[in-house]
């Protein structure tokens, strides 16, 4: 902490060492440190509160407190402590006294930031000369031009205080610079940064600051990629075997839970055993092409069979277009599966000259360097895999993500095998000290860009890709999982589970209505009885109640008849 020299300072201490002359000890000082200051400050705040309280009249009164009420016993006779009633009013002339925060040059408004002069000298950006991939970077003389240009301008732009630029192109225009090189300029302080598709990595960090990725883009390999016919069980694959399997025994499900529905009122459902259990299969998958033939008359069974066929409808929909999509990719194959086959192999492997992807292939995957071949251009990758390994060329191409969709966009007889195996980034480079602010309000800019949709807007702009890039860039097509569709099966399971428990209570009510089952029976024979309820036809079941109650009606006027009857002769 610190305090300025003042004119109001140096008569403080003036007066402070005539205030403790007749107390020093030993001809020693009573000395007097910036703690000593903020004490005083703040005593001469309270006490110039105080007057001011008292002349907006004010007074001094206590009063016991309520809360303190509850603290009776004890040794420290809290109850007795009493609060000030003017608290509220002394607050209040305190805080009119009281400045905000006073920043350097006694100003209370908040600064901005760093503000560079508008005559100061100009941060030299530096621009890596590159003769690949031009949308990019593109430098024609002092003609600089491509996508990471524009992202750097649009996030300058962001800042909250001019800086000015200019663009120094870095190299000679024949060939890819090494990141490296261009890194020593910014540390011996011939450049104040650079610009350009510069990888993001652990080793670069140490050397200088970063910021945001403003574009992922991890390695993949490229290689040729040639037609194939189509495997016999194609069909098979646009679901995992799991997807098939629950499928499958929800086709079975639906169809048991109908028949159970069904059987008691519909014709179509009864019969004997081996005609039920064909009805039931029939049923089942006939509607997965929704040609079911036999009719569900109760609502309950319409109301799990219309669940049942929307969830069909999807699953069919599903179906259809992911086995298109895989006919059609699954035509282009290639004997590179991924960097797993490379790294087994012996086969050259191509890279672009001045890319990290050199050392990751060296250091991190243990590939020997008399296998891996620079290459400057797209059009050097072209020639080296339409050479093969066999005539001088390259069996692959490693580069990152961006470069080789750029590479695929007009190449339709390439396409990117396996899976990317790096996660790296590309950010601008910041030669100021380490922890300037300059780097991280840069990537506070990008952020803002990336969420208004700005940087989705430079991006398609220069990186726009053709439609043979889409079809070149991936040879597989994932299969549908459950995960996906478990919502629709959660639906269909639901519907019949509530189906069956008001199937269930509309039989158990039916049996104590129509049931003559007697009450006093033992429970095996009430089990019985209610089994054998069950099997029973619906309509045999009414029409034996309504039966009975026909015959206990005539009955019950038999006998009435009887004894009028015997009234008569015994009153004759």
């Amino acid at each position: 902490m610190y305090t300025p020299e003042s004119e109001l300072k140096t008569k403080f201490k003036s007066r402070w060492s005539n205030l403790t002359r007749a107390r020093r000890v030993n001809g020693s000082s009573f000395g007097l440190n910036t703690y000593g200051l903020y004490a005083y400050d703040s005593v001469w705040l309270l006490a110039n509160a105080i007057d001011s309280f008292f002349a907006r009249g004010g007074n001094v009164s206590f009063s016991s407190d309520s809360n303190l009420s509850d603290l009776q016993e004890g040794r420290l006779n809290l109850d007795a402590l009493k609060i000030f009633n003017g608290g509220s009013q002394l607050l209040q002339s305190i805080v009119k006294l009281v400045y905000s925060v006073i920043w350097p040059g006694q100003t209370t408004q908040k600064p901005r930031g760093w503000v560079f002069p508008d005559n100061g000298k100009k941060l030299r950006i530096g621009v890596p000369c590159r003769v690949s991939y031009r949308e990019f970077l593109n430098v024609k003389g002092t003609d600089i031009t491509g996508y990471c240009i524009e992202v750097f301008q649009a996030a300058f732009n962001e800042l909250q205080y001019g800086v000015a630029y200019e663009f120094v192109p870095f190299g000679d225009e024949k060939r890819n610079q090494y990141p490296n090189e261009i890194l020593r300029s910014m540390q011996n302080g011939e450049l104040d940064g650079v610009v350009g598709y510069i990888t993001i990595t652990t080793s670069r960090t140490k050397m200088v600051d970063f910021t945001q990725p403003y574009i992922e883009s991890g390695l993949v390999v490229v290689a040729p990629i040639r037609k194939l016919n189509s495997s016999a069980w194609a069909f098979l694959r646009p679901f995992t075997p799991m997807m098939w399997t629950v499928t499958g025994l929800f086709f079975l499900a639906v169809g048991a839970v109908v028949w159970i529905l069904e059987r008691r009122t519909n014709e179509d459902f009864q019969g004997p055993p081996i005609k039920q259990c064909v009805t039931i299969l029939w049923f089942s998958f006939s509607t997965l092409f929704f040609s079911q033939r036999e009719e569900t008359g109760s609502s309950l069974g319409r109301f799990v069979l219309i669940i049942w066929l929307f969830v069909v409808l999807i699953i069919n929909s599903s179906y259809i277009a992911s086995l298109t999509s895989i006919l059609t990719v699954e035509q282009l194959s290639s004997p590179i599966k991924g960097i797993e086959s490379l790294v087994t192999g012996n086969d050259p492997i191509g890279f672009s000259n001045g890319s990290f992807a050199q050392k990751y292939l060296t250091d991190e995957l243990n590939i020997h360097s008399s296998r891996l071949v620079p290459l400057n251009s797209p059009e050097e990758f072209e020639k080296a895999l339409q050479d093969g390994p066999n005539a001088g060329g390259v069996a692959a191409v490693i580069d990152k993500r961006g470069c080789m969709e750029l590479f695929l966009s007009n190449r339709c007889g390439y396409g990117i095998v396996g899976k990317e195996f790096t996660k790296m980034g590309w950010g601008f480079l910041s030669a100021f000290p380490k922890d300037s602010p300059v780097a991280t309000e840069m990537s506070t800019a990008i952020l803002k860009l990336s969420e208004r949709g700005d940087l989705q807007k430079i991006h398609d702009m220069w990186l726009k890709r053709s439609a043979c890039s889409a079809e070149g860039t991936k040879q597989a097509v994932d299969r549908l999982p459950l995960k996906s569709y478990w919502g629709l099966f959660l639906l269909s399971g639901i519907a019949c589970s509530l189906a069956l428990i008001l199937h269930v209570i509309r039989i158990v009510h039916q049996y104590y209505k129509y049931s003559d089952s007697d009450c006093e029976s033992s429970q095996s024979r009430r089990l019985q009885s209610f089994v054998s309820f069950v099997n029973k036809r619906e309509q045999e079941v009414k029409s034996r109640a309504k039966r009975r109650r026909t015959e206990k009606s005539s009955n019950k006027l038999l006998h009435e008849d009887s004894s009028i009857s015997g009234l008569e002769d015994q009153s004759v």
